[in-house]
């Protein structure tokens, strides 16, 4: 199927159960992941930045209530998922896909009057657009680059769905989100960890602008992403083969390459009965970029989310195996306790791990504890990917958690059942209203 025909023609009808299944399980985990981001200063300062700086009253910032243009809101919100590190991702493309196209999604979906079902549709259009085009881009390039490059071409292709563009409208919305997409280097942000993140917010408004200039003419045609020979292999069967189905979702919240540490020390900590006080050192054996996770103190939120040492200790100080955003934000980042296990934990590159990287992300654990006894785990994946999924219950469980720390129970409730039952929602405002009001 050519990608155009694929933007504007696929129905709900057409889409296949198990996708429409899945892009039900994304509106839930991002709607979750929405919540905790709100509480964050960088969302507090992306929705302020937003209100004063894109005016307009066709879409809403969302936990928040005022309004502004749909770049706008597609900007802050984005913003403020992304500044919590839960949401879904897709290995191939080292990122995340949801956090760029959901609020370009809900912000032209709010503007133009969809119903449930549009908006679902739109995000199984958008998760594979912008699928593809990051395996693409990470193929042909040799820089490693934020999520909202390649993002951008899927909130590009959910916007010019919504605004019904032709075919050349749509191919110059693709070209434009590619060039103007915000190709940053995703491992400063690594190695120095600030709010930066991972340029979703940036990519979601450049795509929908993309589409808004496209419609009034603005050409940007070809995107080489979509169109060069050297990518025609990862379009060949759109529509056919759903990449969709690959996604992986976070139990815990952080970044996805400390998660196989997080998995290994809680499974090894729980075998051999070991507590905190028990351990004298903990050694994470990992492929190569994990090992910049490095801060074990950290200052800020966004510190505590990129680092290793810090969710590995503050896992296990947890007792229950949970790791949720009240452990990435102050003031628990402070407690003493969980910062000197931190210091405790060393990382090494392991090269047969590495070379499995980045279809695998994986790490083994060597814990010695404090009366000189030694364990090793095995080979250790996070959970949550395809191979390992979630279930329902597991992600609304995970929904639960992050929303009811901000938000009352009914609103908690009434949301999750909005979010599961969006397919019969006969207009995408009755969600906005249950993300419209800032939490409690």
């Amino acid at each position: 199927m050519q990608i155009i025909d694929f933007i504007h023609d696929l129905t709900w009808a057409e889409t296949p159960s198990d996708l429409k299944h899945m892009a039900a399980r994304c509106l839930l985990d991002l709607c979750g992941t929405l919540v905790a981001g709100s509480a964050t200063e960088l969302s507090r300062i992306a929705r302020d930045t937003a209100a004063a700086v894109y005016g307009g009253d066709e879409a809403t910032l969302l936990l928040d209530e005022r309004r502004a243009s749909a770049p706008g809101a597609a900007l802050a919100n984005g913003m403020t998922i992304d500044a919590m590190d839960v949401h879904d991702g897709f290995r191939p493309s080292k990122g995340h896909a949801g956090v760029n196209v959901f609020p370009a999604a809900l912000a032209m979906g709010e503007a133009v009057g969809w119903r449930g079902k549009d908006l679902l549709t739109a995000l199984a259009v958008g998760y594979e657009v912008a699928l593809r085009a990051g395996v693409a881009l990470h193929r042909t390039a040799r820089d490693y680059h934020t999520s909202g490059a390649w993002g951008a071409l899927g909130a590009a292709a959910v916007t010019a769905r919504a605004l019904g563009l032709d075919a050349t409208r749509t191919r110059h919305a693709l070209g434009i989100a590619e060039y103007h997409g915000p190709r940053s280097p995703m491992m400063r942000c690594i190695d120095h960890p600030t709010m930066l993140k991972d340029g979703s917010g940036w990519g979601s408004m450049v795509g929908v602008l993309a589409g808004r200039l496209a419609a009034k003419d603005f050409t940007g045609a070809p995107a080489l992403t979509v169109e060069s020979d050297d990518v025609a292999a990862e379009w060949a069967d759109l529509g056919q083969t759903w990449l969709m189905r690959d996604l992986y979702f976070k139990p815990h919240a952080c970044c996805r390459w400390a998660q196989p540490a997080v998995e290994g020390v809680l499974s090894l900590a729980a075998e051999h009965h070991l507590a905190s006080a028990d351990i004298a050192k903990i050694v994470v054996h990992t492929f190569e970029a994990a090992t910049h996770l490095t801060v074990a103190r950290p200052a800020d939120t966004e510190q505590a989310q990129y680092s290793l040492p810090y969710p590995v200790a503050a896992a296990l100080a947890g007792g229950d195996g949970r790791l949720d955003p009240e452990q990435m934000t102050v003031p628990r980042i402070f407690d003493e306790a969980t910062l000197r296990l931190a210091d405790r934990v060393t990382m090494a590159v392991d090269e047969s791990l590495e070379a499995r990287f980045p279809a695998e992300a994986l790490a083994r654990i060597t814990i010695y504890s404090a009366d000189g006894s030694r364990f090793e785990s095995g080979i250790c994946s996070a959970r949550g990917d395809p191979d390992d999924p979630l279930s329902d219950a597991e992600l609304t469980d995970k929904f639960n958690r992050l929303a009811g720390a901000h938000l009352a129970a009914e609103r908690v409730s009434a949301l999750r059942e909005a979010c599961w039952g969006c397919a019969e929602l006969d207009d995408v405002r009755r969600l906005i209203a249950l993300l419209g009001p800032p939490p409690r």
